[in-house]
């Protein structure tokens, strides 16, 4: 079979989508946000928590939702819970209603994630380039990864000439509703089986789907795939964003940047770093597959990834809490890159080893799994870096998770495709 990546019309609308959805203008300073709205740090770590909390209870009956009723349908409404979580955080002026911003913000993400993925899937399968997971997803991610290294220089933008973290939310709608009308735009087949709405008949598909995820569960390979994949993606999640405080101390230490205001320095040094950061993992994501091709199966892949990400952790805890800048940049770059390199390996491993109708579904728990790891590590890495300094608090967490390596080894003879 011609192993070449098809870039159809198709192909582009997949990469536009990851595109657009990573156009989040807060992302690279949604700490500092809360921050300069008077947090510390367990609150930020509780505010996660609850997002992922959310997204653990709703992400399989979302799944559910979208492999019985239709996925774009389901991803629209996923782009409207969005922009109204985005409204809630510009109007937002106390935890309750942060609170309350997130858990509308986290159940769009529920209706979002495991689908996409689902509709790549089945895209290829209708196209016979099934072998083509990782690196198809590769290509797609990595356009999601430049959106994230674009949205990093607009916002920098934003905040340096507005002096407001508030208006980088009401500037997300923009690429928000643009990519929903993309979403809608997709082949109606890529909605997965069609069925007349009628409640008889979607008891009978909730069913059919549920039976398929949890034949797919009664594997015990799947749930070592499972576990391996979600905790670094857990794990990534709840730290990814203390890079910005570091960030911040850096910006305001440089004597290059002293003609500006502490804010306008922040500004640019948040944005211009997240841009090559995100350029760098948009790299990463594109050459997963080629990555992937260096070991004998995918299994290694993710055991190797996974102790190197976390080794990495721990390194740049250490430098983080002795204020040694530099290389704690680079060891959040190295995290960052990892999840990018093993994310894609990962998400195939579910998909080949589940049910073909229960694909959304089974990607939506691999994305469960994830939100439980993130809102158990977000608390404990907060009270930490309050107790001690950040620092200490990602070190300290990031060992506790290597220790753990033995229970979630995955052990193959031969290449799981």
């Amino acid at each position: 079979m011609d192993n070449r990546i098809d870039k159809n019309r198709q192909y582009y609308k997949f990469c536009l989508y990851g595109f657009l959805k990573n156009l989040r203008f807060f992302d690279a300073f949604l700490v500092l946000f809360f921050l300069e709205k008077g947090m510390d740090f367990l609150m930020i770590g509780v505010l996660y928590s609850i997002r992922e909390i959310t997204l653990a209870i709703t992400e399989i009956p979302s799944g559910v939702v979208a492999d019985a009723l239709g996925r774009r349908r389901t991803l629209v409404t996923s782009f409207v819970l969005y922009i109204l979580s985005f409204i809630l955080f510009y109007l937002a002026n106390h935890f309750l209603w942060f609170a309350a911003a997130m858990f509308v913000f986290a159940i769009g993400d529920a209706f979002r994630t495991g689908v996409h993925k689902a509709m790549i899937f089945d895209y290829l399968k209708r196209n016979n380039r099934e072998k083509q997971k990782v690196d198809y997803y590769g290509h797609t991610r990595s356009w999601s990864q430049a959106g994230t290294a674009l949205s990093s220089l607009i916002a920098g933008f934003i905040v340096f000439y507005t002096g407001s973290f508030r208006l980088i939310f009401p500037a997300t709608v923009i690429p928000y509703i643009v990519d929903m009308f993309l979403v809608w735009s997709y082949p109606k087949y890529l909605d997965g089986k069609n069925i007349p709405f009628s409640a008889s008949l979607i008891v009978k598909e909730f069913k059919e789907v549920i039976n398929a995820f949890f034949l797919s569960f009664r594997k015990l390979t799947f749930i070592r795939v499972l576990t391996s994949s979600s905790l670094y993606t857990g794990y990534y999640r709840a730290v990814k964003d203390y890079i910005q405080p570091l960030l911040k101390q850096y910006a305001l230490a440089l004597p290059v940047l002293a003609f500006l205001t502490n804010d306008q320095k922040v500004a640019v040094t948040v944005g211009s770093i997240y841009f090559v950061i995100y350029l760098l993992t948009a790299i990463a994501s594109h050459n997963a597959g080629r990555f992937t091709a260096l070991f004998p199966d995918y299994f290694k892949t993710m055991n190797l990834t996974i102790v190197v990400g976390l080794f990495a952790g721990i390194m740049t805890g250490i430098v983080f809490s002795m204020d040694v800048y530099v290389a704690a940049i680079v060891g959040f770059v190295v995290i960052l890159i990892i999840e990018n390199l093993r994310k894609p390996v990962g998400v195939a491993l579910v998909a080949n080893l589940s049910k073909q109708k229960a694909w959304a579904t089974t990607l939506s728990a691999n994305s469960q799994a994830k939100s439980l790891i993130t809102a158990m590590l977000a608390p404990l890495i907060g009270w930490l870096a309050d107790k001690i300094n950040p620092g200490s608090g990602i070190a300290i967490a990031t060992l506790l998770l290597l220790l753990l390596f033995p229970v979630y080894l995955l052990k193959a003879k031969k290449k799981t495709t």
